[in-house]
């Protein structure tokens, strides 16, 4: 186990706080540790490998980001304007909302084996199951990406070990969202369905990667530990031994939204730890050079994937 979760175990909450561990590092390992629900969430490997954006962008800004073998474009959908003007731009998604609408999205469709998942009160029950309580200014969130998501093209192109090549590929057939007229303003979601697309799912189901829904509640409302705890969950338990990833190759994956690597290095610090605090399993060493994975054991164990 990580000290974080030793401090825990021998001294609590704020022993492991006077230790000096950050109080949002405590926070997230104790949310997990004492959370007792088992259940599986799943996401594609190429998220794993490239991500959304953290913050907002601009109305008809692109954004692309690439990772080893897989590079994400997500290119802004249009919307008609309120003045049956000319069509107008809505944006990409972005934040933590967005991923866990994909993320419900994508652990739908392997649960029930069908590409076709059903919205409304399903996403509003996960939702609020995950922590991301459907009321307020959430619900104004949640309706802006899934209409974001549902509006825009939102392709990976994934680069082959020189034999299978560049498969473009959009991730939903269908919109996601549409705003109930009779009460547009309680963040009602209408009984839809949205439809991923043949080769997304395809691809899903070849490459998926399972996680910890525990991990993901404790970690929800942080887009940034999200991504780093589905990159260490795809890649820890896959290594070898050891291998260290520049912070010259992290901005580039995970920092695109930081102009200069002394802006991204501590957050991306902050948010290995947050991740490592809901993986416990998971070894890595932050050295000057950049970060060195370590063999590990996956999040959730083989077997138990097998039977979910």
């Amino acid at each position: 186990m990580g000290t974080v979760h030793d401090l825990l175990e021998a001294k609590g909450k704020s022993g492991a706080i006077q230790a000096g561990v950050d109080r949002s590092v405590v926070e997230a390992a104790s949310l997990y540790m004492a959370d007792e629900d088992s259940s599986l969430g799943f996401a594609f490997s190429g998220w794993a490998q490239c991500a959304l954006p953290h913050r907002r962008l601009g109305p008809s800004d692109r954004w692309e980001i690439a990772g080893e073998r897989v590079r994400l474009v997500v290119e802004p959908g249009l919307r008609p304007s309120a003045d049956n003007g000319p069509m107008e731009h809505v944006g990409v998604p972005y934040g933590s909302i967005a991923r866990l609408i994909l993320l419900f999205l994508q652990t739908e469709a392997l649960r029930t084996g069908s590409r076709e998942v059903e919205l409304g009160g399903s996403l509003r029950q996960w939702l609020t199951k995950i922590g991301a309580s459907i009321g307020g200014s959430n619900a104004r969130a949640v309706r802006d990406q899934a209409e974001r998501i549902s509006r825009c093209r939102l392709t990976f192109h994934i680069q082959g070990s020189g034999k299978v090549g560049l498969v473009n590929q959009s991730i939903v057939d269908r919109a996601l969202f549409i705003e109930d007229d009779v009460s547009p303003h309680q963040g009602r979601l209408s009984l839809e369905t949205a439809k991923l697309s043949e080769g997304f799912f395809e691809q899903l189901k070849k490459h998926p990667v399972p996680l910890e829904e525990a991990a993901i509640r404790a970690i929800s409302n942080n887009p940034a530990a999200l991504d780093a705890y589905l990159w260490l969950a795809y890649r820890l338990h896959v290594l070898s031994g050891d291998k260290l990833v520049t912070w010259k190759a992290l901005k580039a994956q995970f920092g695109a939204g930081y102009k200069e690597l002394f802006h991204f290095k501590p957050r991306f610090i902050q948010a290995l730890s947050l991740a490592t605090a809901v993986y416990p399993a998971a070894k890595i060493e932050i050295v000057e050079q950049g970060v060195i994975l370590k063999p590990s054991r996956p999040p959730v164990a083989p077997k138990l994937t097998a039977l979910r």
